[in-house]
């Protein structure tokens, strides 16, 4: 290949701009989006729902090193019997893209912002997402604020949701945050720099213990999975990183876990339809107590999520170093979740995963449209207006964005596979330990950990199945197509 280094950049967004469209995704802003978000002289101020002034509590950030587009705040105060009073604080985004908009027309296109590793494709204008509809730093913005108050057992005595004027008053990092409440790194200066932030965030991950503590106890399954990014030297492409769990991502996810279960209730106590995110029995559990087997361990023959709970809580501890493998394997055979409308009295599948009942995408909406949806049905609830969508419209809603959730990972793991492919043309005809992660007629894939890359087993697949672990040579790459190509070591 005759690309130079600096080339690497153009070259993956090419690449990932032609995959968008493929799949049926617009990469392109159009011209009276752009002019709707330019026209805005500032964030929105107000809105129809009554809103209460909590710009004096400690919020705070908790996102990605180099996130901009801020959907959540959270804060959190002790009360009576040691319970704790949480707050979720959710970017009012519906006050500036007014349904029907241009900017909500074209973000009911793609329906999520798709992250590949040379470019973002936000769903919303950047002037939006990164600035007017975002929970900046030191900024006053509007919110829906997700009030739940936690018990001592992690089980929930209580919540509202309501409008407020919120303030971000640090813009805190996963991996600082992590490694410092694991007692692995120092007090980030972000935190050091507010008074009492530090013993707020220690209370915030308490609090977020407990709730994952009875999520378990539920049948939440517990995952541990290593994704790659892309690190660039200027537009040189130079390594892919993994990224590991850390106790700032956990504090985050078991609290959005908690607000989107709040949401869903309180629109079914308002008699008003949701859109689910759900993930049915898992498609392959025959192979998940195949597995199970493997390590002498027994899982009953119909699916049981505390059941796989306990499997995957035991393996953990049993063997820690391949718990990361044995967690890729078993999310790709539980299958994809989807988008459904959950209507009033209705009974709508839960999340087998998250071992839940109620679930509904509200935490993201300047990143994901089944977010945007749905906190225009809790301000419609609350400002006591009708239903803004039909049962029908809702429907059609949720299975195209259930298609395009889907359209988008896969630009985001084809491209991520471009990248992977540009670091490995060197090392054509190495050998290396794979997991397999793939095995249907499609083909077998399997995945490396070092660096972390992925590719088809094009040679040497008969009688492997997912979960299987196997030495392949690497014999050959496409970067263009994000083909990665490995045959089994001495076949």
């Amino acid at each position: 290949m005759n690309e130079t280094p600096q080339s690497n950049r153009a070259h993956l967004r090419a690449i990932a701009v032609n995959v968008m469209r493929q799949r049926g995704l617009d990469p392109v802003m159009p011209p009276e989006v752009l002019a709707q978000a330019a026209a805005l002289k500032g964030p929105a101020q107000t809105t129809e729902e009554p809103v209460r002034d909590l710009r004096a509590m400690l919020w705070c950030s908790i996102d990605n090193d180099d996130s901009r587009d801020l959907d959540q705040l959270s804060v959190a105060e002790p009360v009576a019997g040691g319970a704790v009073r949480t707050l979720v604080a959710i970017a009012d985004v519906d006050a500036l893209v007014a349904k029907g908009s241009p900017a909500d027309t074209h973000a009911a296109v793609n329906t999520t912002s798709v992250y590949t590793p040379a470019v973002i494709f936000p769903m919303l204008p950047e002037r939006f997402s990164t600035d007017l509809t975002s929970l900046n730093d030191q900024q006053d913005r509007i919110a829906i604020v997700i009030e739940f108050t936690v018990a001592a057992d992690g089980s929930l005595a209580g919540s509202d949701i309501y409008g407020a004027k919120v303030t971000n008053r640090a813009k805190l990092a996963y991996n600082a945050v992590g490694a410092w409440l694991a007692g692995e790194g120092p007090m980030p200066p972000a935190v050091a720099a507010v008074s009492g932030m530090d013993a707020q965030l220690r209370l915030q991950d308490g609090v977020a213990q407990r709730l994952g503590g009875a999520l378990h106890e539920h049948g939440a399954l517990d995952f541990e999975t290593v994704e790659s990014r892309a690190v660039f030297d200027g537009d040189a492409l130079s390594d892919l990183r993994p990224e590991t769990p850390n106790r700032a991502k956990q504090l985050i996810e078991f609290l959005m876990i908690a607000a989107n279960g709040v949401t869903a209730r309180f629109l079914a106590a308002k008699k008003s339809p949701s859109i689910r995110r759900v993930v049915k029995t898992p498609e392959r559990w025959d192979r998940i107590v195949a597995l199970a087997s493997e390590t002498g361990d027994k899982l009953p023959a119909a699916a049981d999520s505390r059941a796989l709970a306990a499997f995957l809580a035991k393996r953990k501890v049993a063997d820690p170093e391949k718990f990361s493998d044995l967690s890729h394997a078993v999310i790709r055979l539980l299958g994809r979740g989807e988008y459904v409308v959950e209507t009033p009295g209705g009974t709508a599948p839960g999340h087998f995963g998250l071992a839940v009942k109620d679930y509904a995408h509200s935490t993201a909406p300047n990143r994901r449209y089944p977010d945007l949806l749905s906190q225009r049905l809790v301000k419609a609830a609350l400002a006591g207006h009708p239903v803004p969508y039909s049962i029908d419209d809702l429907t059609r809603l949720a299975t195209h964005c259930t298609q395009q959730e889907d359209a988008a990972n896969k630009v985001e793991r084809q491209v991520q596979k471009s990248a992977a492919a540009m670091l490995m043309q060197s090392r054509i005809g190495q050998r290396f330990d794979a997991l397999v992660t793939g095995a249907s007629p499609k083909g077998t894939f399997v995945r490396i950990s070092a660096p972390p890359v992925e590719g088809m087993l094009v040679q040497g697949a008969k009688g492997l199945d997912v979960g299987d672990h196997v030495a392949v040579q690497l014999t050959r790459v496409d970067v263009d197509r994000g083909y990665i190509d490995f045959s089994r070591a001495g076949s």
